[in-house]
């Protein structure tokens, strides 16, 4: 074979990984009813229901944060994230979670926040955040 048949090949089959690598990692929106319905990994917008608890202890586990969320279709769900408490949560006016329902609980994997923005009052402020990977 000729060395431009072989580099042809090669990149139809890396467009081909790209594809399907993409495809593969993108989720999704659903509601929280939805996500109790599937194991695979969602987005779920909502906002925070600040009557509710927020537990984060970092003398415990600074590594554990939940809070719950009532999602655009008026469900409510415990939320657990495995990281640390975001800076300015409380303030979110919508947030983005992805992740999967386990039991009766949805365990995000990555929250993507819209708060007001600290210096104009108009424009909202986006913050994501990544859960920690567990060291085994």
């Amino acid at each position: 074979m000729k060395k431009s048949s072989i580099f042809g090949i090669v990149v139809i089959a890396v467009a081909i990984a790209v594809i399907i690598s993409t495809y593969a990692s993108s989720s999704t929106y659903a509601s929280f009813r939805e996500a109790k319905q599937t194991n695979s990994e969602l987005h779920v917008i909502g906002h925070l229901d600040k009557q509710k608890e927020l537990y984060y202890d970092a003398t415990k586990d600074a590594n554990y944060f939940s809070f719950y969320v009532k999602d655009d279709k008026g469900d409510e769900c415990k939320v657990v994230f495995t990281g640390t408490k975001p800076e300015d949560f409380e303030r979110s006016q919508q947030i983005v979670l992805t992740g999967r329902m386990v039991n009766d609980e949805f365990h995000a994997s990555k929250i993507l926040m819209k708060c007001p923005s600290k210096y104009t009052q108009d424009k909202l402020e986006t913050t994501e955040v990544s859960a920690k990977k567990a060291d085994i």
